[in-house]
């Protein structure tokens, strides 16, 4: 599908990430409504890229409403709001277990199936959804995280099989560990040699080349990453008892230290 002159809705536009892709689809000629809860960020973004902002909290069902409400027809999705949401089971409250499913699963799901209405009309549009390298690859530390994305990857690619027949794309971008801005990035997390990093902006190049060359699943992440993630898929025990001998649970200490605070 071509980005000149669709209108298309990025969610957690404010986010660093969020940036990088709102610049990215605004260079292809994208119409864009931005949202997020940002509005000190969200309003100058939108005035530099020609943009309607749309201030909302997606994590109650009446944001997700008064968001689909005041954005009108949409000709593209990309859904990447997220929490963070690393650390074990027990150190969440049911509160901030809600907070990352509500976010990070119910309103992708229910922004999809509130705007694929028209798309299907239209027989016309697509939807990213950004999940992550922990939606294909189970770490410890990670179980409320993996949660959502997981589901959100497999919901995308069972999504995109209902609606190829009426010509609607359905994507899933998988970033890794991304340096310079993000989740990660904020965390203040020192990953070991063997890990490495990519950047906001290769992750907004995946999603345009997403939407443009209809791509099922793009990957942003390191060589080695991805190739432990499809590993991971074929033969979970072994890797992550490599992943404990590699020291990940090192990392995952650093994950919740660092986040704990924006569940």
């Amino acid at each position: 599908m071509q980005l000149g002159g669709a209108t298309t809705l990025l969610t957690g536009a404010t986010g660093g990430l969020g940036q990088a892709i709102a610049r990215a689809l605004a260079a292809r000629g994208a119409l864009l409504v931005l949202t997020g809860r940002r509005v000190d960020v969200l309003e100058p973004l939108a005035s530099e890229l020609g943009a309607r902002a749309l201030a909302a909290d997606l994590s109650t069902a009446a944001g997700v409403d008064r968001l689909l409400e005041d954005a009108g027809p949409i000709d593209v999705l990309v859904a990447n709001a997220g929490l963070p949401a690393a650390g074990r089971l027990r150190t969440f409250s049911v509160e901030e277990i809600d907070r990352a499913l509500a976010v990070n699963l119910r309103a992708p799901v229910v922004l999809a199936r509130a705007l694929g209405d028209g798309m299907i009309e239209r027989r016309s549009g697509h939807m990213v959804f950004v999940s992550s390298l922990s939606g294909k690859a189970a770490s410890g530390g990670g179980a409320v995280y993996s949660a959502t994305k997981f589901g959100l990857r497999g919901f995308a690619l069972a999504l995109r099989e209902d609606l190829q027949r009426y010509g609607v794309g359905v994507s899933v971008v998988l970033p890794g560990f991304i340096r310079e801005a993000g989740m990660f990035h904020e965390s203040g997390t020192k990953l070991p040699f063997y890990a490495g990093t990519k950047t906001p902006d290769e992750v907004a190049r995946a999603v345009v080349e997403a939407i443009e060359r209809d791509r099922a699943e793009v990957d942003v992440a390191p060589f080695g990453l991805r190739v432990g993630a499809a590993l991971a898929g074929l033969a979970p025990g072994p890797i992550l008892a490599l992943q404990r001998r590699l020291g990940a649970s090192a990392i995952s200490d650093q994950l919740e230290a660092g986040q704990a605070n924006k569940r």
